[in-house]
């Protein structure tokens, strides 16, 4: 299938409301979301969801999709640190090798807090990354499971402490595609993509569906889930959050543009 009709996804349950039942006109590129930046790049797809920082990074190719990003209500409950001492007391930290956006937030965080602990890049498994280090940050999916059996470690929201400083939700993920794509190629997968999303809010089935499949994804309660998606993730971009990535591209990735916007033909 041409990349054209290949629409990016991060790996992780924070897309399903998006990806859970595309028609066959589409196929799926699934990728952790370091990975997915290189693709889109690489035209191997249409649009992905990257990294915040990837895109401030590669402004001058890439372009965002309207409406639809991978952001935190407040607090997002998949971004985590985690740890077996106070933060301020924290001598090093191991880090994922999987999220730059999610490095560079706990770097600035960290700083905002006048902490220098030394940051140490390993795999992003919890047991080994604590055995080595102070603390550990942990995303996506291994972050929710990790939480549900060790909550007596969990340390810090990322989302949660981003929200409390600057007053904005955070956004992870942006929905890009490359300056030079077709523009009705981007049309359709904004369309679709929106379409999805809006079928998994307002038909109960469809959301029970995805709920259920993904709690046998991570091995959590369908309830746990369900409140992952309806108080902690959310897939649309609104105003206030367009601020918050505004926010995130200035002072903490340093962009000097503001964000590039596709402009839908249906606009």
């Amino acid at each position: 299938m041409s990349w054209e009709r290949v629409l990016g996804r991060v790996s992780f349950i924070n897309c399903d409301p998006i990806f859970h039942s595309l028609p066959e006109t589409w196929s799926v590129l699934s990728a952790p979301p370091s990975w997915l930046t290189g693709h889109l790049l690489r035209r191997d797809c249409i649009t992905a969801p990257i990294p915040t920082y990837d895109y401030a990074q590669n402004q001058d190719e890439l372009i965002l999709i309207p409406e639809i990003g991978i952001l935190g209500r407040e607090k997002v409950g998949s971004v985590l640190l985690f740890g077996n001492r106070p933060i301020e007391t924290m001598r090093d930290i191991a880090i994922p090798t999987d999220s730059s956006t999610s490095k560079k937030l706990l770097k600035w965080i960290l700083n905002q807090k006048g902490l220098d602990p030394k940051l140490v890049e390993m795999g992003p498994d919890i047991d080994s990354m604590l055995n080595e280090c102070d603390g550990a940050l942990i995303i996506g999916d291994r972050a929710i499971s990790a939480a549900a059996s060790s909550s007596t470690r969990v340390i810090l929201d990322l989302a949660s402490e981003w929200t409390e400083i600057t007053g904005y939700p955070m956004v992870f993920g942006v929905f890009a595609s490359r300056r030079d794509s077709p523009v009705i190629r981007v049309n359709d997968a904004r369309e679709v993509m929106l379409g999805q999303y809006t079928s998994f809010m307002e038909d109960e089935k469809i959301r029970n569906e995805v709920i259920f499949r993904a709690s046998r994804k991570v091995g959590l309660s369908q309830e746990r889930v369900s409140i992952y998606y309806e108080k902690e993730l959310s897939n649309i971009l609104d105003n206030v959050s367009i601020l918050g990535l505004e926010c995130f591209l200035e002072n903490v990735c340093g962009a000097n543009l503001p964000p590039t916007w596709f402009a839908s033909q249906s606009a």
